[in-house]
């Protein structure tokens, strides 16, 4: 069979891609601000377990938080397309730092469950979706370059390092500092690098409010009405139970075996193996169709995440850890390309939120049911559900590819009053 890939020198490198002008002044403060986002969840089970004594009273609470942040996202990501990032970022941030610590209070004052829920709304929702919004300051500055796939890697292996990164503070925090030091940490993080992101005004795209003349009238479809956007979705809900199913059995299992400490470092591997396959992504020109690279990447995502649940020693668990987290960024980078070739410019930050939301969906409802596995089942239970999250989403994702391909040039995607000229697709 050919070679599916050519030689790293005919892709621009991350090197090119870094020379941008004006990229660092958005990646430093927006890798920053989307730091804590990686400590959320596990800080809010490993605290609610603590003062709980339940896996599943945890799990329901850091579920709620993500069902919260995905039903909201979107409608965060369509505002700071029409109104511009800032004028977002400023407000949810001060609101998440009040709800995430009000949420540590009250689980430390031992309230009831239904307190936990309340706070955890307001948590999960005013969540910064600042990974979306650096991806979408990619696209207004490369406008079209052959550096967008490069970027898309570069935004996973980012997104992946805060998984490295964030587990294991939140698990160091919680474990040899106090177990509200996690969530009073990620609270704090938040807040400071959110408002140093929104500072950087200069590479914000345009907000499509501020459109003036003929272009004023345009008005482009809500993301979701895509098509491939929506299959996409299920994709990514898939991607989701396997990093919820993981957090909630994985503190489980090195709390059976009296090692709470080495719950950060097995995630840790699995977040480092999902990194560092992001990094050869995007060293790579891909010959093959992204479409296609989607379905056989995620073939092998399901194969080893289905794996999980026979592991019961902690060598194996970290070997098979490091191979589901290796599968998991070339799905997340192809999806995320995609995008740019599905959305209209004036809807990717709305599109990019829909995606993440999906994950956090995705996440909450494994951390749920993890939860409730594990207490009520086997230990290792938990990790029957990134089984079946991937199993589904691959079926879906096989039946409905067709969807993913990009609409013909010239086809409109904004409608308007007036308004003659199509709009393509970028």
């Amino acid at each position: 069979m050919a070679s599916t890939v050519t030689p790293t020198a005919s892709r621009p490198g991350y090197g090119q891609l870094l020379r941008t002008r004006g990229a660092w002044t958005f990646l430093l403060p927006g890798f920053a601000a989307r730091q804590p986002f990686a400590m959320l969840t596990l800080s809010i089970v490993l605290l609610v377990q603590h003062t709980t004594g339940s896996y599943g009273a945890a799990g329901a609470v850091a579920a709620v938080t993500g069902v919260s942040m995905a039903l909201f996202a979107p409608y965060s990501g369509r505002l700071a397309d029409r109104h511009g990032q800032r004028a977002v970022l400023v407000p949810g941030v001060l609101l998440h730092a009040v709800a995430g610590l009000s949420l540590t209070a009250l689980a430390l004052a031992d309230a009831p469950l239904w307190a936990l829920f309340a706070a955890a709304v307001p948590t999960g929702a005013s969540v910064p979706q600042v990974g979306p919004m650096v991806r979408a300051r990619w696209a207004a500055k490369l406008q079209g370059s052959p550096l967008m796939p490069t970027a898309a890697a570069f935004e996973s292996v980012t997104d992946e390092l805060t998984f490295v990164l964030g587990p294991l503070v939140a698990t160091a925090l919680c474990t040899a500092v106090d177990p509200a030091a996690g969530l009073i940490a990620e609270a704090t993080l938040t807040l400071l690098g959110g408002l140093l992101f929104a500072a950087q005004r200069g590479t914000q795209p345009s907000p499509a409010g501020a459109a003036t003349g003929e272009h004023a009238r345009v008005r482009h479809d809500p993301a979701l009405r895509v098509p491939g956007v929506r299959v996409l979705i299920v994709t990514f809900l898939g991607i989701g139970t396997v990093f919820g199913g993981m957090q909630v059995s994985l503190a489980a299992f090195t709390e059976s075996i009296g090692e709470p400490g080495l719950n950060g470092v097995l995630y840790g591997i699995f977040a480092a193996g999902n990194m560092l396959s992001g990094i050869v992504c995007g060293a790579v020109a891909w010959k093959t169709a992204p479409q296609r690279r989607l379905v056989v990447g995620y073939a092998a995502l399901a194969v080893t995440a289905s794996g999980l649940w026979a592991a019961h020693s902690v060598p194996v668990l970290a070997g098979l850890g490091l191979l589901v987290g290796m599968c998991i960024a070339p799905a997340l980078i192809t999806g995320y390309t995609l995008v740019e070739n599905l959305v209209a410019a004036g809807a990717r930050t709305e599109a990019f939120t829909w995606l993440t939301g999906a994950v956090a969906l995705g996440q909450a409802a494994a951390v749920t049911v993890s939860g409730q596995f594990e207490d009520r089942l086997w230990d290792g239970a938990g990790f029957l559900v990134p089984m079946a999250g991937t199993v589904l989403a691959l079926v879906t994702l096989v039946s409905l590819r067709s969807r993913l391909s990009a609409p013909p040039v010239g086809r409109t995607v904004a409608r308007g009053v007036g308004h003659r000229a199509t709009v393509p697709v970028d």
